[in-house]
């Protein structure tokens, strides 16, 4: 089987552009890892972009996007068993599989072999859980000694709350403490990471919201509230989703709304960078690409790059 063709970055750092780019070079099929886009009708605030999936006139195959209804949970796990069918369909059929997404916890899911999968929810335990601070839950994550710890994504208040359920389940079951970090125990992939600078990371954050804002973000979380999906509901999916719920329900003004949203989707694209790292410390080798090259010349590179590791491996 051929090795991944994986493309990694932040939010805004044009990795759907680059990775279908790639696609039309090496015949590939895109696998997105992106935890929001597998909703339908919600388009705009996950950046979709699907027209970015026609190139040249020609459609990029791709997966793992519109596979589940607005309202829905999609977690890691589930993320791992559609990801197995979709790369075993592709390479099937011969094509390199080019994986994209932001989702740090979903790719490292897949590179590190995870085998949390089957971990069941503990209501009891969420329960317990559901007046604490997210300071006062990380303290209690922290309590936790596990190999799981040191690659858990504790981002938003339900990833933490799941890093501290598979963590309790981990030290009751210790025969399952294995290590999650060894980079070797997945399937093997070529990473490549895009990391413009972080001035032109914030400007094309802020003037992509403005745009969404502009052109339907909005006029789409109604659609969906009249759907009759409840406001929590929209609330869960964070950002767009959520800040826009809470100014549809006048919970806030549109001016609060639109500088929260802006605040936190810089956040996000730090945090992101901040898993990218771990990753690396954890063993995964990220081959950043020059963020001064055009998306062409990034695709050039790539694409000559990975062919020469897989004609090594032979």
């Amino acid at each position: 089987m051929k090795p991944l063709l994986i493309i990694l970055g932040p939010t805004a750092s044009g990795k759907t552009n680059l990775a279908t780019t790639i696609c039309t070079h090496v015949g590939g099929e895109l696998i997105s890892a992106d935890s929001r886009q597998v909703y339908r009708s919600m388009d705009i605030g996950t950046g979709k972009d699907l027209h970015e999936y026609v190139v040249n006139g020609n459609q990029v195959p791709y997966h793992l996007i519109d596979i589940r209804n607005a309202g829905e949970q999609y977690n890691v796990n589930e993320f791992q068993k559609d990801f197995k069918l979709a790369y075993q369909h592709i390479d099937r059929k011969g094509a390199t599989a080019v994986v994209c997404g932001g989702t740090g916890f979903y790719l490292h899911s897949i590179l590190s072999g995870h085998a949390f999968s089957e971990i069941p929810v503990n209501d009891t335990l969420r329960d317990s859980l559901e007046n604490l601070s997210l300071k006062e839950m990380h303290i209690v994550f922290s309590q936790y000694s596990t190999a799981y710890k040191n690659v858990a994504d504790t981002s938003t208040r339900k990833r933490l709350i799941r890093a501290i359920e598979i963590s309790e389940y981990l030290t009751v079951h210790p025969e399952k403490n294995i290590e999650f970090s060894d980079p070797k125990s997945g399937y093997s992939a070529m990473i490549y990471g895009l990391n413009p600078p972080v001035a032109l990371r914030r400007e094309r954050i802020s003037n992509r919201l403005k745009l969404r804002l502009e052109n339907g973000l909005i006029a789409e979380v109604e659609a969906l509230l009249a759907t009759g999906l409840l406001p929590e509901q929209l609330i869960y999916y964070g950002l767009e989703y959520k800040f826009v719920t809470l100014y549809l329900t006048n919970q806030m003004t549109y001016s609060d709304m639109a500088t929260r949203l802006e605040t936190e989707i810089h956040r996000f694209a730090k945090r992101q960078m901040t898993f990218f790292r771990k990753m690396e410390r954890d063993g995964f080798v990220i081959n950043w690409l020059d963020s001064g090259m055009d998306v062409g010349k990034q695709a050039t590179f790539v694409v000559r790059h990975y062919e020469e590791a897989v004609q090594n491996l032979h």
